[in-house]
């Protein structure tokens, strides 16, 4: 939608996180909290909180607070997890075999429904009741099955023309992890994961709270 294009990035990405505590206090058997509450929980203050959820009206009663159900629910079709979602993993590597055997995907509706690697040894394998299928497939597959996103975790010598392939057969996003940043048409979203750059940013504030010691 327009509209929420509109809103920057940063809230966006910090959705994610209220969810996910959110989803703590419902385990909890907690009803309602107050934006007080929830900044204390984590660490961002309340009048972020409250900006970040008014950019999407708001969800929160002047006394009361948050229904906590209520806004879980909501931020969870801001963020699409109303849907479910097919996808597949290019790439079976270590990493590939790491995420294929993440089971919390499907809590929050993302379906691994397909295997792909280019390596002899790896093809035929099987992880979670899913057989690595040879990448020559792949085309067929995803337009077969209705595929929307798929997770690249192969080497970057291969990743762009995969890429661009996954784009016409009808792929709406990736998830890529290859150390390559991707630029595709506008109607393929993608999302890419540095993990080396999640590393060095670890290290320059472990160096910078040292300086300020």
């Amino acid at each position: 939608m327009a509209e929420e294009r509109r809103i920057s990035m940063a809230v966006i990405r910090r959705l994610p996180r209220y969810y996910r505590y959110l989803g703590e206090l419902l385990e909890k058997g907690v009803n309602k909290i107050s934006s007080r509450e929830l900044s204390e929980k984590m660490n961002v203050t309340a009048s972020q909180i409250r900006q970040d959820l008014n950019n999407f009206g708001g969800f929160g009663q002047q006394g009361y607070g948050y229904n906590v159900e209520h806004l879980h629910k909501e931020i969870a079709k801001i963020l699409g997890l109303h849907q479910n979602y097919k996808m597949i993993i290019i790439g079976v590597g270590n990493l590939g075999q790491a995420l294929a055997n993440y089971s919390s995907f499907e809590k929050r509706g993302f379906k691994l429904a397909g295997l792909f690697d280019v390596n002899p040894r790896l093809i035929g394998m099987s992880i979670r009741g899913l057989e690595v299928q040879d990448i020559d497939k792949m085309e067929n597959f995803v337009k077969e099955n209705n595929i929307e996103i798929a997770i690249l975790t192969m080497p970057k010598t291969r990743v762009k023309q995969v890429a661009e392939n996954l784009a016409q057969w009808g792929i709406k996003g990736l998830w890529n992890f290859s150390a390559v940043d991707l630029f595709l048409p506008d109607h393929v979203q993608v999302e890419n994961v540095h993990l080396s750059h999640s590393l060095m940013t670890l290290a320059y504030k472990i160096n910078d709270a040292e300086e300020i010691n």
